[in-house]
């Protein structure tokens, strides 16, 4: 099993809490907190692309 490679959003400058992804084997998109970085889900790109768009609806009160 290779190890990840975990990509954190830009914005996050040098914050140490944020939200960190890396690809996995198949479609999956492994996914963890940067200040927890043991606690780890999955999740398809498709999956979480679709609960991407729910949360920025549900921001705008839509």
């Amino acid at each position: 099993m290779s190890i990840p490679d975990w990509q954190k959003s830009s914005y996050s400058g040098n914050a140490s809490n944020c939200v960190e992804l890396a690809a996995a084997p198949g479609e999956l998109v492994l996914i963890r907190e940067s200040d927890e970085p043991a606690v780890r889900f999955a999740a398809t790109s498709a999956a979480l692309m679709r609960f991407l768009r729910f949360v920025r609806t549900d921001e705008k009160g839509e």
